[in-house]
């Protein structure tokens, strides 16, 4: 194994920064050459070393500005070569966001798991009658909400179980209560599989005139949960019963049909192979293609531990930075990669920001999906946190708003914890 060296400066901190990979080990080496040296070190450093010549061709592709196929998304994700993926899904990052890294200042609410479902991959969702059941009233919502606007939150996230008997005025005064809490209050909230219960089961009319129903009462935009992996196959076994990839599609077509906006995700590492990976990022692209309705895309590996699917080894950390590369790289028409530190650790999501990745989510607080799923992450962040983060990562810290619109940087921001 060769070790080459190269010195150059990134401040006034002097790092010894190691990348690795399966066939290779660079070794930086950082001291006082100029910002404008160390661009052109990397630059041609990058093409000459850094890429393997397997994948010389694609990062020629990319560096070009052309589309890559979904064959040649199954030869990223199959190659070993950690850090060629991680170049050429920067030239990606670089194009679209330069060297700014942005988070948000939101409130996780989960605001009941009682659900209908059953899927196997989740340790959320539970029967009235569970002992872990759990709902709350508009009242509690209202009031953590409010206590995360005096600490300066910008966003209200919401998502719950599909409730069977709550009625749709319980949602309409939801909404309607937050609304009047602040009107710039951005209110994101219910998956496209929540809202496709709401319509058929709850409110009793079609997709468009309940999402209607919805806005006029304060909804701003939709999560992209609920979209697992798109295969049918794949759907039958971790989630059967839940609605179609189709009839997901579909809720957020209708939604950015109506002026509006979403995120999508995608749940990897669990039984899906790396082609259903790449199908599921195929019908993702189609979508933004027709529609421009999808502000990110946000990918996060299964926690398997106390689910039906506990047997699964957890997604290391290379196949989650794999996993968000790839994405990078093959999702040219979204703007946004999410490195979500809740799934990923607040460690490998810094790390992410060097494989594609240009947002690190938000501050959060009490998020529970994941966490009654055995992760073992924090459940919120302080500023100061995800600032710090981003800067030893060598970016630009950037608070933005629902939209993934830079806010400007935070100065002289409190180091108490935004919820």
């Amino acid at each position: 194994m060769s070790i080459s060296r190269f010195t150059c400066h990134f401040g006034v901190h002097s790092r010894l920064i190691k990348v690795a990979s399966t066939d290779q080990l660079l070794v930086v080496k950082v001291a006082g050459v100029s910002a404008l040296c160390q661009t052109q070190i990397v630059k041609s450093f990058t093409k000459s070393r850094l890429v393997s010549r397997s994948l010389s061709h694609l990062y020629e592709k990319v560096s070009a500005g052309e589309r890559i196929t979904e064959e040649d998304a199954v030869t990223l994700f199959r190659s070993g070569d950690l850090n060629s993926l991680g170049q050429i899904a920067s030239i990606v990052r670089r194009r679209k966001n330069a060297d700014r890294a942005t988070y948000i200042l939101n409130r996780y609410i989960n605001y009941s798991n009682i659900c209908v479902l059953s899927c196997q991959f989740c340790a959320f969702g539970a029967r009235k009658r569970d002992p872990h059941a759990f709902e709350m009233a508009i009242s509690e919502i209202e009031a953590a909400t409010a206590d995360s606007l005096r600490q300066g939150i910008t966003e209200v996230h919401m998502v719950g179980g599909l409730h069977p008997t709550l009625p749709g005025e319980w949602y309409i005064q939801l909404l309607e209560t937050l609304r009047a809490l602040d009107p710039n209050l951005h209110i994101k909230a219910f998956t496209a599989i929540e809202i496709r219960h709401l319509a058929d089961r709850v409110f009793k009319l079609p997709i468009q005139e309940t999402l209607e129903t919805l806005r006029r009462a304060g909804l701003n935009s939709l999560t992209g949960g609920g979209a697992e992996i798109f295969d049918p196959v794949v759907r039958d076994r971790i989630c059967r019963g839940k609605e179609t990839a189709e009839e997901w599609k579909d809720v957020h077509r209708i939604w950015h049909g109506m002026g509006e906006r979403s995120t999508c995700t995608m749940l990897f590492g669990h039984i899906e192979t790396i082609e259903q990976r790449v199908d599921h990022l195929r019908q993702l692209r189609e979508l933004q293609d027709e529609t421009h309705g999808f502000t990110g895309f946000i990918p996060f590996s299964f926690v398997p531990e106390t689910t039906e699917l506990s047997h699964i080894r957890a997604a290391s950390a290379v196949d989650q930075l794999r996993t968000l590369a790839v994405s990078r790289i093959y999702l040219d028409n979204f703007d946004h990669l999410t490195g979500y530190w809740i799934a990923l650790t607040l460690p490998v999501a810094q790390l992410s920001l060097a494989y594609g990745v240009d947002d690190l989510h938000g501050t959060l607080k009490e998020e529970k999906i994941f966490h009654m799923a055995g992760s073992k992450t924090p459940q919120e962040q302080t500023v100061e946190t995800l600032e710090r983060t981003i800067r030893e990562a060598g970016f630009e810290p950037m608070q933005r708003d629902s939209y993934y619109r830079p806010m400007g940087l935070l100065r002289g921001t409190p180091s108490a914890v935004v919820a």
